[in-house]
């Protein structure tokens, strides 16, 4: 029975780990940006568009104080919320680690060696919180080294820059295949014997090197998860979040050993140790694998090598899920694995939930949403093929101006979800504002920026939202972590971080900065033609009539505005 729970425990993290990710999708600002500069609009060069960014900052503090009813983004808030998805993912990345074959197995051992060696049980339980909190301080002083060696800003750079998503994405390869039993990931013996030596000590002294023992030997089992988790903590650019994950990590590792010395008489019950052990590396080996491409998917996208479109993407994931669902179901084997004379009910019902995974990505080689992880595909815009498009409502014919060729089109067209027709010059939404006598609705957003895909697709769909959109705004989408080179003569360095600017990301990332005091994505900003905010601009909100007060309430000011 333990075991059937145990296995059961391991389909609840396959479930739970794309659900963390997608739940931090929703309480997140995702695309964090270099700090920006002073866009008092001097790459443009216009001093009436100086003049009006100091306007908008004034506009924004009186505005603020009328307009109750939105919700601005608070970046504070979503920092705390991303620590605390982070410790979430630690920790069940730590449960995962239990039932590795290098953990598992040295439960009963370690903790009988307590219970012998300390005489007495309360000494026994005494030792092994000494030794679970000792797990817990090794774990968090990598998260911590990691920062420190990366650095705050470069943390902030590192989910959009390229050479460091192909790196994980290589890396989580690797860390899939040795899951996989290509090869082991160990550190050199020597070192692991030395520090196993002075786990003899006693004390607290041996106590802590027993705990580091620990995390040495069983690296092979534990590397591919750390790594898995300390790229992604890192990755989200907060100075905290790599310790973070490791405390959610060596947390749920310490809770078995002090838990079974409060309770000896839990170790009878633990399953035996045996092949079942191999299928949970193989199974994470797999996952591993699937979220490999996501980082590969961010360099695809920032430098418009047009290779992972989202068909693609979702192939490969497809491919992956159902070997994973027919190894669950022993018929295919990997060189570690026991023979699998019978399919247990557990194994069953892992496989059962695989494949009905695999049958609901299937539609999505069509077009269909799959909205539960719209935000970690790359956008609807680069398949090929959509069903959904076909009966798609083209952009409003009435939106014509005297501007002939939208500026960036041929980049960004790609990003932009079917049916809707964006600029992607802030000066050119201006021109068209004036116009058509439109407001400009600005859209900060980004290549990487799954909160940015998660409101076109779970907002921006809503037939009420598209019409408005459509209607009644010059939309301006302004990409800040595309990676294309200016024109030299549009370099120069920031008046405010003191930067060079010389890509299109960085042209926007610094005038949202500059201008809006705001660095997260999405950020959605309602300003008249020239530039003057008139609501306070807003976040990423899925409730679709919240979004719909904020364009409302934007329309109306600008119309206010014009009558005067």
């Amino acid at each position: 029975m333990k075991k059937v729970l145990l296995l059961l425990l391991m389909a609840t993290m396959f479930i739970a780990l794309p659900a963390v990710k997608s739940y931090a999708i929703v309480t997140q600002d995702t695309t964090t940006t270099a700090p920006p500069d002073d866009m008092v609009f001097t790459e443009v060069g216009s001093a009436q568009d100086s003049a009006a960014n100091h306007l908008v900052k004034d506009t924004v503090k009186k505005d603020t104080v009328k307009a109750t009813a939105l919700k601005p983004a608070k970046s504070t808030d979503a920092e705390k919320l991303t620590l605390w998805q982070t410790f979430l993912k630690g920790l069940l990345f730590g449960f995962a680690a239990i039932l590795m074959p290098c953990i598992f197995p040295m439960l009963p051992l370690t903790v009988s060696f307590f219970t012998k060696k300390a005489g007495s049980r309360s000494k026994a339980v005494g030792q092994a919180i000494i030794y679970g909190v000792s797990i817990i301080i090794i774990y968090v002083a990598l998260g911590m080294l990691v920062t420190i060696a990366f650095g705050s800003d470069a943390l902030n750079a590192l989910s959009t820059n390229g050479i460091f998503n192909a790196f994980f994405f290589l890396m989580l390869v690797v860390f899939g295949a040795s899951f996989l039993g290509a090869f082991e990931i160990t550190l050199p013996s020597a070192f692991v014997n030395k520090i196993d030596a002075k786990s003899d000590k006693g004390g607290l002294v041996g106590i802590f090197f027993m705990a580091f023992s620990l995390a040495l030997v069983s690296f092979s089992c534990t590397g591919p998860l750390i790594g898995t988790l300390l790229v992604d903590a890192a990755s989200k650019g907060d100075r905290l979040g790599p310790a973070v994950g490791m405390f959610g990590f060596s947390f749920a590792l310490a809770i078995p050993f002090a838990l079974f010395a409060l309770f000896p008489s839990l170790l009878k019950s633990l399953p035996k140790s045996g092949g079942w052990l191999n299928s949970v590396k193989v199974v994470l080996g797999f996952i591993e694998l699937a979220f490999a491409f996501k980082f590969l998917s961010n360099v695809d996208l920032a430098y418009h090598l047009n290779l992972l479109d989202r068909e693609v993407f979702l192939a490969i994931w497809i491919a992956i899920f159902a070997l994973m669902g027919i190894y669950l179901l022993g018929k295919i084997k990997f060189s570690h694995d026991s023979d699998l004379p019978y399919l247990s009910v557990p194994r069953t019902f892992l496989a059962i939930i695989v494949f009905a995974w695999v049958v609901y990505l299937i539609p999505g080689m069509w077009g269909a949403p799959l909205k539960s992880i719209s935000a970690f595909l790359p956008p609807t815009a680069t398949q090929d093929f959509d069903l959904n498009n076909l009966t798609a409502a083209p952009a409003n014919a009435g939106n014509k101006t005297s501007i002939k060729e939208k500026k960036y089109a041929a980049l960004f067209h790609r990003l932009t979800p079917k049916g809707f027709d964006p600029y992607y010059d802030y000066d050119q939404a201006k021109q068209a504002s004036k116009e058509l006598g439109k407001p400009v609705l600005i859209d900060f957003t980004g290549w990487n920026c799954v909160n940015c895909r998660k409101m076109e697709n779970n907002v921006w769909s809503n037939p009420e939202v598209a019409k408005r959109l459509k209607n009644d705004f010059v939309m301006a989408e302004l990409v800040v972590d595309d990676k294309t080179e200016l024109p030299v003569e549009e370099h120069y360095v920031s008046t405010f971080s003191n930067k060079k600017i010389n890509t299109i990301g960085k042209k926007w990332s610094d005038f949202q900065a500059a201008t809006f005091n705001s660095n997260s994505q999405p950020q959605y900003v309602i300003v008249d033609g020239e530039g003057n905010v008139l609501v306070p601009p807003q976040g990423a909100d899925y409730e679709p009539e919240n979004y719909i007060k904020f364009l409302d309430s934007g329309k109306a000011a600008f119309q206010k505005k014009t009558n005067e």
